[in-house]
């Protein structure tokens, strides 16, 4: 697809995942600014493939510093957030695109509902894009202002004649059916597209990022612009930047509140609660289905050294709804989450300070250790889920060293592992990413514990 003429250069900054479960974005007092004005509707945020409301917890950090009323607000959680391979056939533990239009269509209703206002703003990651085009296109219209849809693949992450009901074929008949017509856009709505300047891995003309090298996508950077929307480049950011980084969220919040945030940076409470639902892998796929009997140990850690200070300040069990806390903390705490679950590795889960509460401070067990861990005496694992780790663009350093299974070129790894002898069980390691710095310490994987650096920025 050609640019469209609305296509405007950026530039991005240098700067360091039943019904649908939908939660607020924090459980304590609104940040000391000015109050919010009555032209912003209420904010109903959409994750991507496979992804959890919990990736926004940032944005509704931002939103919350820009005087935004954290009722006002909403992030979905979708039962099965992955795509089915064949949009037409059932596939355990994913959905369709139908059951993310329904979902969806249920979330609206509560954030209306609870607001009282007339429409409300959707704000979409990647897949999270097809399902408010849906909604929008097939009757939810008259209930959305704006439309913000960030790294969505509007037209396909491949374009082929083949896989005819996969809901990322740009030929297929999903996507056919949003784009057809003149304009890509339903009247009445305002949509703006957010996209890369070719860091997008699901945005790239050969097939190598969808395992397919040599074969042409027919797909381009500008896959995810749309006829009739405001179409905005970010410049170099990867396809989960273009949603969550410091520079997109400047562009959402513009959009829907016709004015420049007055601020960007996150602005600290006094006090800190903290909230999640703990989730699983059935059959080895990623869910937001609830885990009961799982348990949650938080502690409060050395920045500098990972090590414990005292006992655990929160400890839960979780029942039929997977919900753990709220835990008190103070927003200068480094913290390890201890999550046991059912049929999983212990994993010890080491966060920065949470600067702002959050009950989207969700919890999921590491993978089972596997063949590749055999001769590992622990394993640790560095996570950016916000982002991908770039190279040579960003400052990636795991234990002092650039992670050697982190491909450089288009930012395409969210994950780093290193597994190490048993003699270095009890040191910490440090993850680096950006201005951002996790020190973790290293489990005995005997024990079947790992532990993960989870990054938040």
């Amino acid at each position: 697809m050609k640019p469209s003429r609305r296509t405007i250069l950026l530039g991005a900054a240098s700067l360091p995942f039943a019904a649908a479960s939908l939660r607020t974005g924090a459980l304590a007092q609104s940040a000391p600014i000015a109050a919010q004005l009555p032209e912003i509707p209420p904010i109903l945020f959409v994750h991507g493939n496979g992804d959890y409301d919990a990736l926004w917890m940032t944005t509704l950090w931002r939103m919350e510093s820009n005087g935004i009323a954290r009722d006002r607000m909403m992030a979905i959680n979708f039962t099965d957030p992955l795509a089915r391979s064949d949009d037409k056939v059932e596939q355990a533990n994913r959905s369709s695109t139908e059951d993310q239009r329904r979902e969806l269509t249920a979330a609206i209703a509560e954030l209306k509902r609870r607001t009282g206002a007339p429409r409300v703003a959707l704000v979409g990651s990647s897949r999270g894009g097809n399902a408010i085009r849906n909604v929008i296109k097939n009757g939810g219209a008259g209930d959305v202002s704006h439309a913000v849809l960030c790294g969505t693949p509007n037209h396909g992450v491949f374009a082929t004649d083949d896989q005819p009901n996969n809901e990322f074929n740009g030929r297929g008949a999903f996507l056919r059916s949003l784009n057809e017509g003149e304009s890509e856009v339903t009247p009445g709505v305002a949509f703006l597209t957010l996209r890369s300047d070719g860091m997008d891995k699901y945005a790239q003309a050969d097939g190598r990022f969808i395992g397919k090298p040599g074969t042409p996508t027919n797909v381009t950077a500008e896959g995810p612009e749309l006829k009739g929307a405001t179409n905005l480049m970010l410049g170099a950011l990867d396809h989960r930047e273009v949603a969550f980084h410091p520079r997109a969220f400047r562009e959402i919040y513009k959009f829907i509140a016709g004015r420049e945030p007055q601020r960007i940076a996150i602005v600290p409470e006094q006090s800190v609660r903290l909230s999640g639902l703990v989730t699983g892998t059935p059959g080895g796929v990623s869910t937001n289905r609830p885990v009961a009997g799982a348990t949650v140990d938080v502690f409060r850690v050395d920045p500098d050294t990972g090590e414990r200070k005292g006992g655990a300040v929160h400890s839960a069990k979780t029942g039929a709804d997977g919900r753990w806390g709220p835990a008190q903390v103070e927003p200068s705490w480094s913290l390890e989450f201890v999550l046991a679950a059912p049929d999983a590795p212990t994993t010890h889960i080491y966060r920065s300070p949470f600067p702002r509460s959050s009950d989207v401070v969700h919890l999921r067990p590491a993978r089972p250790l596997g063949p590749a861990d055999n001769d590992a005496g622990a394993v640790a694992i560095m996570s950016r889920p916000r982002g991908y780790f770039g190279l040579p663009r960003d400052v990636v350093l795991f234990d002092g060293k650039e992670p050697a299974d982190v491909k450089p070129g288009v930012p395409t790894d969210a994950a780093a592992t290193l597994r190490l002898p048993a003699a270095e069980i009890g040191r910490n390691i440090v993850a680096q990413f950006g201005e951002e710095r996790i020190v973790a310490r290293l489990w005995p994987a005997a024990e079947n514990r790992i532990a993960i650096a989870e990054l938040t920025y």
